[in-house]
């Protein structure tokens, strides 16, 4: 999984207009985050299709703010440039949960 660290900040929009991505966003702190990281590779080798792209919201507040993005851990899917879905909220998430927003976006 790609951590987005500032240099490629500086060109998420220009990453995000081809292909599909999912960003994750998280942080070191956040209890439900570190509950869902361990099965992050496994979702991720399930969707080889997506890039991951892991989001540190103390870094990047503003990325966050600007996007909505209240409660962590969150998930958003672009294709091509465009927002196709988002899982957003402050709850714990499953894997199952995580792979079944994956799939409803992808139907």
């Amino acid at each position: 999984m790609e951590i987005l660290d500032q240099a490629s900040y500086q060109n998420l929009k220009q990453t995000l207009a081809t292909g599909k991505h999912i960003l994750f966003f998280t942080a070191d702190w956040c209890p439900d985050c570190r509950f869902i990281k361990p099965v992050m590779p496994e979702i991720e080798a399930d969707y080889p299709d997506y890039q991951f792209i892991q989001v540190d919201r103390d870094e990047f507040i503003d990325l966050c703010q600007e996007m909505g993005i209240m409660g962590i851990p969150s998930f958003v899917i672009y294709q091509d440039g465009k927002e196709t879905g988002r899982f957003v909220n402050k709850d714990r998430k499953t894997k199952k949960q995580v792979e079944d927003f994956i799939d409803s976006v992808a139907a």
